[in-house]
């Protein structure tokens, strides 16, 4: 078995809810140095729903983690990838930050942006996100860095 992960205070799963873009700073907070593979991001255009399967760097856990987290759009009216191959499966995305454009209020623009250059853009009729972590915390011996 592996080593056992310590929460720097008792918490429960992360599940965090955004209406606006307040709010979407955090839960882009808690995304920032997330992975996923291209393979796990879902657009479903009838239901206009993004869904992307994610492996979030817990920073409220003591001695680096990381926890396998679900975050999903509603109202999504287009999704846009640049620098994102879709036909590679398997490559990976580092999530740097989600962001909020406003455009005909309540609608707008929601940017997760990519390390690297690349990012995924959602058409929205509204800010409406929800990050849910799904798993248990496992150890990891690497933190993320980021230069200066």
């Amino acid at each position: 078995m592996g080593k056992e992960v310590e929460p720097k205070q008792k918490i429960g799963p992360l599940r965090l809810l955004a209406q606006d873009a307040d709010d979407l700073a955090i839960l882009s907070a808690a995304m920032q140095d997330a992975v996923a593979k291209v393979g796990d991001i879902k657009y479903e255009a009838k239901a206009r729903r993004l869904t992307i399967a994610f492996n979030r760097y817990c920073w409220e856990v003591d001695g680096g983690a990381r926890v396998r987290s679900g975050l999903q759009l509603g109202g999504v009216l287009n999704v846009q990838a640049r620098r994102i191959r879709r036909n590679a499966r398997d490559a990976v995305l580092e999530v740097l930050a989600v962001t909020f454009d406003e455009g005909e209020a309540p609608g707008g623009i929601v940017t997760i942006s990519c390390a690297g250059g690349g990012d995924l853009r959602a058409v929205v009729e509204c800010v409406d996100a929800v990050l849910a972590d799904i798993s248990e915390p496992w150890p990891t011996p690497r933190a993320p860095t980021h230069k200066d």
